[in-house]
């Protein structure tokens, strides 16, 4: 197959979405399938509406020499009008992650982008979802059923993990329970109602903060937040980490907290899982399609600071119960696709569209 992807900036950029997209196209390049990046600057979601006028960027796209135009949903503002003057073939496959619709915002803000996202998701002719979650919130703003396959991003980027015995023995060690929060610092991450939360903890505890700043203003307002509510000194900002590091983080912790207020799907979640941290989200998004509360993690409301930190107290104080959801994370993450048959599932449904 000869194919396009349509993204924004690089495909390099460190996010679960990136990485889906990343690890789809080292799959098909693999099996001999030739894949075009058709990158579109960054700038914010006004001037990005503007591409729909860009004649160069409509004959770029009309172009005969692809089989598929894979377009990521993340650019819908650039493409919800531009889509309708492009020719039929080659079909348009949005890959979505979850829609920006669905995030916790006010209900006028999310009213304009429903709009403008609900016209994209009726310019393309199929999708590839990242979870089930992603295709039910997918049909309701669409008001159609949109052709696709689900298929769910894996947690084997980092190897095999520890092995049970290790999983359990790191779940009794004594001492601050070790907490670690993997994600952009971006307010729909939740980091700030975590820092809300382990404030009033009275059980010991230490914070490792991995992840990249791309909103700079949230970033230096959880730093400020943990400064003022005295918790510095338990907090490691680490920043964003290569594999290797983030890997070293997985094996060191205890626990994942990640209270998103929203998440298409998780892949830190996954990958935490496998490496038998149990994991604390909200039942905002897919997490439940990961996670049974109190079985491999525990699922809170969004903004629910006080939720947060009554499982963590108990986590802290019952280490004979961590270890049993540590067993039961580690195993649940197993059932999981790897990257390759998720690479798989996708290009089989695709030479079936290109056909």
């Amino acid at each position: 197959m000869r194919l396009a992807l349509v993204i924004y900036g690089s495909l390099e950029t460190l996010s679960g979405g990136y990485l889906y997209d990343r690890r789809l196209v080292a799959h098909l390049r693999a099996q001999g399938d030739h894949v075009d990046v058709v990158s579109l600057p960054w700038r914010n979601y006004g001037r990005h509406l503007f591409d729909n006028l860009s004649i160069d960027l409509r004959n770029r796209l009309s172009s005969e020499a692809w089989d598929l135009i894979l377009q990521d949903e993340l650019n819908h503002p650039s493409l919800f009008a531009l889509n309708r003057a492009l020719p039929a073939r080659p079909p348009r496959v949005a890959i979505i992650h979850h829609l920006r619709c669905s995030e916790d915002r006010p209900p006028w803000q999310n009213a304009l982008y429903r709009l403008v996202e609900r016209r994209y998701l009726r310019s393309v002719q199929a999708a590839v979802y990242n979870s089930r979650t992603t295709r039910a919130a997918t049909s309701v703003v669409a008001g159609r059923e949109i052709p696709g396959v689900v298929a769910y991003p894996a947690g084997d980027r980092f190897g095999p993990g520890p092995s049970e015995a290790q999983v359990l023995a790191r779940a009794g060690e004594p001492g601050p329970l070790r907490l670690l929060f993997l994600g952009n610092l971006i307010a729909r991450k939740g980091l700030h109602t975590l820092l809300d939360a382990l404030a009033t903890l009275a059980t010991p505890w230490s914070l490792t903060v991995i992840g990249g700043a791309p909103e700079p203003g949230y970033a230096a307002r959880v730093r400020g937040q943990a400064e003022r509510l005295g918790l510095n000194e338990r907090v490691a900002w680490r920043g964003p980490a290569p594999d290797d590091a983030v890997r070293t983080a997985l094996e060191a912790h205890q626990v994942l907290v990640v209270p998103s207020s929203y998440e298409g799907f998780g892949i830190a979640y996954l990958e935490a899982l496998r490496f038998g941290l149990p994991v604390l989200a909200t039942t905002a998004g897919a997490a439940p399609e990961l996670i049974t509360h109190d079985q491999e993690g525990a699922l809170v409301p969004p903004n629910d600071a006080e939720s947060i930190a009554a499982v963590l107290t108990r986590w802290a104080r019952d280490r004979a119960h961590l270890a049993e959801l540590s067993r039961a994370a580690r195993r649940r993450a197993l059932a999981f696709p790897t990257w390759e048959e998720t690479g798989a599932a996708i290009r089989a449904y695709l030479l079936g569209l290109a056909a």
